[in-house]
């Protein structure tokens, strides 16, 4: 999800039971507006651990009722990106001693993650909320090392039991 999504979450768009979250809705520089882009309204799905997370903070929260906001300040108001990235993301980063990210390279690891997992790029693209195919691939998805030197080494090893079998083969006269 954008930020944007995050922040504008309500109560009322988590389905516990169906383990979906809609989004419908952003919050940027003090103000709540529609969705970027009619693919950006879309129903996510969510992990259990997800649900497990969500509903031990909605039992911590004050304000729990379907219009009220999942994430807040301690005075119930909404919460600021530029803020809340100066308080959690960037000391964060820096506790790890990796460089700073923005909220939207988040965006971009799920991309690339789902795709070094093997799901189609549909799957992204919809979770993503992109209108075109073309934007998750082009921009979002990444290569991952490691998936590269996998790949070289599945490639190789069909490629020599391709060959292994034509040299066997030809040895036991099999391709006269």
């Amino acid at each position: 999800m954008r930020i944007g999504e995050i922040l504008a979450l309500r109560w009322k768009r988590v389905d516990f039971l169906r383990k979906t979250v809609e989004v419908a809705e952003t919050f940027s520089v003090g103000d709540f507006g529609a969705s970027k882009t009619n693919s950006s309204n879309r129903v996510l799905p969510i992990s259990s651990s997800l649900c497990e997370v969500l509903e031990a903070h909605r039992s911590g929260q004050k304000l729990c009722g379907p219009d009220d906001l999942l994430f807040t300040t301690p005075r119930g108001t909404p919460l600021s990106s530029k803020n809340l990235y100066n308080s959690d993301l960037a000391p964060a980063c820096d506790r790890v001693r990796e460089p700073r990210i923005s909220w939207h390279a988040f965006r971009h690891t799920h991309a690339t993650l789902l795709t070094d997992v093997g799901e189609s790029i549909k799957p992204a693209q919809a979770q993503l909320g992109h209108s075109d195919l073309a934007t998750t691939p082009n921009l979002y998805a990444h290569v991952v090392p490691d998936s590269q030197r996998h790949a070289v080494e599945r490639v190789s090893k069909a490629l020599f039991s391709i060959v292994l079998k034509l040299d066997d083969g030809a040895k036991n006269g099999r391709f006269n």
